[in-house]
């Protein structure tokens, strides 16, 4: 059992893969860091000085200044600037993960066309022949 794991693990297609989710993570920190550091503090300066990371609404009805003080007081909260936020980098993984694929496909060669068929079917005895023939040898039919 032991024998076939390694074989498994040492396969191309799961260190490749194994390859991708790493670096998919580290892609991942990398746009959370873009959308909350570099893209949301103009967007919210632009919309009037907002944090979205602040925007929350509590379910019991008090006022607390951010979230942080809603969660110490235990307070259920929908933190939907939060939500605004992971939509914000959903977008831009989508665009990236698009423009990849799209690059990738540019890369790759043009499918080869697939080889015509070698053999047919006569329709009158089912039997196969050749492609390029005009009368089975089987039934001496005349074929297209």
């Amino acid at each position: 059992m032991l024998k076939d794991f390694k074989e498994f693990a040492m396969r191309g297609n799961v260190l490749d893969m194994a390859v991708g989710i790493v670096l998919g993570v580290a892609f991942g920190r990398i746009v959370t860091s873009l959308v909350n550091d570099l893209l949301m503090p103009p967007i919210g300066l632009l919309v009037g000085r907002v944090n979205f990371n602040d925007l929350f609404l509590s379910l019991n009805g008090k006022t607390y200044p951010s979230v942080a003080a809603a969660k110490a007081a235990g307070a259920a909260t929908i933190n939907y600037g939060a939500f605004i936020n992971t939509i914000i980098e959903f977008i831009i993984v989508a665009f990236a993960m698009f423009l990849i694929v799209r690059w990738m496909i540019k890369l790759l060669p043009p499918p080869t066309p697939a080889a015509a068929p070698a053999t047919k079917e006569c329709t009158y005895c089912a039997s196969t022949i050749p492609a390029k023939a005009t009368r089975c040898p089987n039934c001496t039919s005349q074929v297209g």
